[in-house]
């Protein structure tokens, strides 16, 4: 899976990056479909200790799951959007499971 991390109007350092980028990965074991995902990191202009804002848009085969939290830091805006993407995507597996024929075709004998 491609991540594209993109940080607005600040560098995002290393270890910031590598922690996004784990904990992204590991969507990617609760659907299939996942093709990327594009994350966005915003410093928001308030006085508020909340003010760090991360966006996460999912590409997934079919549709797009998008998240986006605001926490006083980016891990935990990170985490919190995560959550937030895992509830999308095990609703959508559920929906597609719940589409699919059981399985079980019976075929009655001629004779």
């Amino acid at each position: 899976m491609k991540i594209n991390i993109n940080s607005v109007h600040f560098k995002a350092d290393q270890k910031l990056e590598a922690f996004i980028t784990e904990k992204v990965e590991k969507l990617n074991k609760l659907h299939d479909g996942i093709m990327g995902a594009d994350v966005a990191l915003k410093l928001e202009n308030t006085e508020a200790p909340e003010n760090k804002t991360v966006d996460i848009r999912m590409n997934i085969r079919g549709y797009d799951a998008r998240a986006g939290k605001t926490a006083k830091s980016f891990e935990e805006a990170t985490d919190l959007a995560v959550d937030a993407l895992k509830k999308q995507l095990q609703k959508s597996k559920e929906k597609v499971q719940n589409k699919r024929p059981s399985g079980e075709i019976s075929f009655e004998e001629k004779e």
